[in-house]
């Protein structure tokens, strides 16, 4: 059987195929409350029905003021619950395991009202100024982390992941170039990271599920954070109990990146090998084929597909095709696929 489509276990979760969907922002909050609107209830069943083994939703913000943007969906309300259960009920339906990534925006939050961030910089001419966290506001955003692991608990999800990358808040602490802070959060490696270690304690108090981290392994700046300094964080993620390290790259500074097909992937074999911990590879995977040959080449454990299977919903299915594997269609679809 091609490795695609061999299932993957992480605590007592079985995931049907080594395909998901990438978490991608999707605006369509309509009414700026973080609710689940009609489109939800339709794209992400429809890569259920594409026969996804886990599909990510979008970044779901644990604060309002940490929301991407004004239509991003939230989690940080009780009243969240009941949209996020129903499209983890329509997804689940169709045989794909559910997931969430829990986030906050910090400087690159585009939200009315005061923004923050680990330090006191804006990301560019285009975006406000934060104000740098006290420590109130960095122990009411890790408890936001907490309660929204909970929720996401209560509807019913069968991973979370926590954001890290792409220059949003916890990436902001984990990056020099956008840490300066001489206080416990700041300065060298280890106290970077102490955001993301009380973060990741936190959801660990109410969370027994798998548990991923989104990293951006490379800054491409000087003086950046680069896949073998992240080795280094991803040996302590891993002690902490992190199941799998989500590996993309830049966005926490403007930068100028040469992007190829599979140009992250390095990336996640890097920390791979180096930490051991299991990664998922993304960017610009398109075919089955390469895929196929990050897997069998031991590169990484998950693929994680993000533009294609918004060109393509049911991607899994050519895909078999190509590599002459099993997957098995719904019922009513099946005369397709014959």
């Amino acid at each position: 059987m091609a490795k695609l489509f061999e299932p993957f276990e992480i605590k007592d979760v079985v995931f049907k195929n080594r395909i998901v969907m990438a978490p991608m922002c999707m605006y369509q909050s309509d009414k700026e409350d973080g609710m689940v609107t009609d489109w939800h209830r339709i794209h992400y069943p429809t890569r259920a029905v594409g026969g996804v083994g886990l599909i990510i939703t979008e970044a779901t913000a644990v604060q309002p003021q940490g929301r991407i943007s004004a239509q991003d969906l939230g989690i940080w309300d009780d009243r969240h619950i009941e949209g996020q259960a129903e499209i983890v009920r329509l997804m689940k339906q169709h045989g794909a395991k559910t997931g969430i990534q829990l986030a906050h925006a910090g400087r690159k939050a585009r939200v009315e009202g005061a923004i923050h961030s680990a330090s006191a910089l804006a990301f560019d001419e285009n975006y406000k100024k934060p104000a740098e966290m006290a420590p109130a506001d960095i122990e009411e955003t890790i408890e936001a982390f907490k309660k929204g692991a909970i929720r996401a608990k209560t509807a019913g999800f069968d991973v979370i992941e926590v954001h890290a990358a792409h220059g949003y808040l916890i990436n902001q602490f984990l990056s020099p170039l956008t840490n300066k802070r001489t206080d416990a959060y700041g300065g060298n490696a280890e106290n970077r990271y102490r955001f993301l270690r009380q973060i990741i304690d936190a959801v660990n108090e109410v969370w027994n599920g798998p548990l991923f981290v989104r990293i951006s392994a490379h800054d491409y700046s000087n003086g950046g954070m680069t896949p073998e300094q992240y080795v280094e964080m991803c040996q302590w993620m891993k002690q902490q109990g992190v199941d799998l390290i989500d590996v993309s790259s830049g966005a926490v500074v403007p930068a100028q990146i040469s992007v190829h097909p599979g140009y992250q992937v390095p990336f996640a074999e890097t920390i791979k090998k180096q930490t051991p911990i299991a990664t998922g590879a993304v960017g610009l995977i398109t075919s089955a084929l390469q895929a196929e040959e990050i897997l069998q080449n031991g590169r990484a454990d998950l693929v994680f597909l993000a533009r294609e299977l918004l060109r393509n919903p049911y991607w899994a299915y050519t895909a078999a095709q190509e590599l002459d594997a099993d997957l098995e269609a719904p019922v009513p679809y099946k005369r397709g696929w014959v």
